[in-house]
């Protein structure tokens, strides 16, 4: 096991952070960026796989430990399950694709793309000193299931609120609408969840996975449509009932995807 020589910092509110990653360039490279775009953070160790990186978090219990997915002996999830108790917050630092960073999303997880970018990281890092702690198991849960699931299948989606956090079948929600900067997701269960993310961020996430935006403030999961009425510009009645409107816009466009449906 490799310790780091940092400089000694004498603030003890600083966060102490571990790097586990299996190449040593890229914990360098991190422990550099951490040094330069992090002030509050302290790195206090790394580790180059999980058994190595298990026993440093059972030896210098860090608040944060910023964990590389892939690694000789295993994987970051690897190390998780081994951990009696995982009572610091993670940053995945990944070399995954487009798939995989849609995963990421869905589950709410924080995560870095290598080469880490620094302003990223210096997000990443102040929304991790933000997160609750207890919601941590269940978003891992979706992202280890998101990641081993094809887009075609069924995937889950977190949806955090102020009191409540809910794993959702992506196939279960049937629209989204905007409220300002909140988007008000709409189930099949006839749940409906507040969250404080815009309707464009929902929008950059579901599109790949059925949804279509056919208005300002609707974005719809084309699964659930049963029928589109013409009057009045036109309303998409979708499952339970919702009559959601269709932009000027969108409405040729929505009219050529039903005949592709047919052809």
């Amino acid at each position: 096991m490799k310790f780091t020589n940092f400089e000694e910092v004498n603030n003890e509110n600083m966060l102490r952070t571990v790097i586990i990653d299996d190449e040593a360039h890229a914990r360098e490279t991190l422990a550099r960026l951490v040094l330069v775009h992090c002030p509050q953070v302290k790195v206090v160790g790394e580790a180059g796989g999980v058994a190595e990186g298990l026993k440093i978090i059972r030896e210098l219990h860090p608040q944060l430990v910023l964990l590389d997915i892939r690694m000789d002996d295993g994987t970051g999830f690897d190390l998780l399950r081994l951990c009696e108790s995982i009572d610091f917050k993670v940053i995945f630092v990944t070399a995954y694709e487009k798939y995989a960073v849609q995963a990421f999303h869905f589950a709410a997880v924080d995560f870095l793309l290598k080469p880490v970018n620094p302003e990223e990281l210096a997000e990443a890092v102040k929304h991790a000193e933000t997160l609750v702690q207890e919601h941590f198991a269940t978003q891992l849960q979706a992202l280890e299931e998101n990641l081993r699931t094809d887009l075609r299948q069924k995937k889950k989606i977190v949806l955090k609120t102020l009191e409540n956090i809910y794993l959702v079948e992506i196939q279960n929600i049937t629209y989204c609408e905007s409220d300002g900067c909140y988007t008000l997701v709409h189930t099949v269960a006839g749940e409906k969840i507040m969250i404080s993310r815009t309707l464009r961020e929902f929008d950059d996430m579901l599109s790949d996975s059925g949804f279509y935006r056919v208005h300002k403030s609707h974005l719809i999961n084309l699964s659930h449509i049963t029928r589109f009425e013409k009057q009045e510009g036109g309303y998409i009645i979708l499952t339970g009932g919702a009559k959601v409107p269709v932009s000027s816009r969108k409405r040729e466009e929505l009219l050529q995807m039903f005949e592709k449906l047919n052809s």
